[in-house]
């Protein structure tokens, strides 16, 4: 099931299974989401939640019990209710359940707002602690933007200078190894070699919004203020790229398993609520 939702300049289609957004297109039918072809990699923008990335060894442990956790959570393999829709917006809920208190033993509700303005669409999270103890957890996003032409032709502009030192996976955690990328006038043209290691992680960025440009001419600006962690991601030769803003990212190689000590982590205290949001505005 999907729900499209629509204003005089875009449509956005959202997939109730893991409230995914598959489809963000102008009304001259221009697509700038990712088609999902599993050739390449079977999904557009799923929802990260309860982690972001992956745990050591999979697992976690909690008041002397060990679970298992799989990579990104569980969140975008489960169908969410729509509660609400306009014209123009959609917000989608999903609740803990007996299923997911057997791999995350904590009561929760989450819910995901996708909104239209203008040439913007606007996702944003609202987590609330149902539990009686605190909860802690990570969140993200992880859209991928279709680039139909050269991937060379394609460029990414941060909005502020930086020191781009990204974190280098190993066995996909974030180990104690960094490397830096070159950055011309703000500017990183994309090539595949740059993914060679997997994904690019920045822990902390001074950005709130990148651009993403085609020979020079902007096609998309991704705002993220407020997330202190961003994913840059691709496969080999695919024809996408995905911008990723994170509340948490993988465990480092040198975890202990306890997802209140882990880098990056959200605590929400009982009854606690949590709010952010993102936006892609299209150029």
């Amino acid at each position: 099931m999907t729900t499209t939702i629509k204003n005089a300049t875009l449509s956005a289609t959202i997939k109730h299974f893991g409230a995914e957004l598959i489809s963000l297109k102008t009304n001259q039918n221009k697509e700038y989401i990712w088609e999902g072809n599993p050739e390449f990699w079977g999904k557009h923008a799923p929802l990260l939640f309860p982690i972001v990335g992956t745990l050591k060894n999979n697992s976690f442990q909690y008041e002397g019990t060990n679970y298992s956790l799989s990579r990104h959570g569980f969140a975008r393999d489960m169908g969410f209710q729509l509660i609400h829709s306009t014209e123009n917006s959609a917000t989608f809920t999903l609740q803990s359940s007996a299923d997911t208190l057997k791999v995350y033993p904590f009561e929760f509700e989450l819910q995901i707002s996708y909104t239209l303005d203008e040439n913007n669409l606007a996702i944003a999270y609202h987590v609330r602690n149902k539990g009686k103890s605190k909860m802690p957890f990570a969140i993200g996003a992880h859209p991928a933007f279709a680039l139909p032409n050269e991937f060379e032709n394609y460029a990414i502009a941060f909005e502020k200078e930086e020191d781009l030192e990204y974190s280098i996976l190993e066995n996909d955690l974030v180990s104690n190894k960094t490397e830096r990328l070159k950055v011309d006038d703000k500017k990183i043209p994309l090539t595949y070699d740059l993914f060679k290691n997997d994904a690019l992680i920045f822990k902390t960025l001074h950005s709130k919004s990148l651009t993403i440009s085609e020979n020079k001419n902007p096609v998309l600006k991704v705002h993220f203020e407020g997330f202190p962690s961003l994913g840059i991601w691709t496969k080999m030769n695919a024809p996408f790229i995905c911008i990723e803003p994170w509340f948490g990212y993988s465990d480092t190689t040198e975890s202990t398993g306890d997802l209140f000590e882990k880098e990056g982590i959200q605590i929400l205290e009982s009854n606690g609520e949590f709010q952010s949001k993102y936006s892609i505005e299209l150029l």
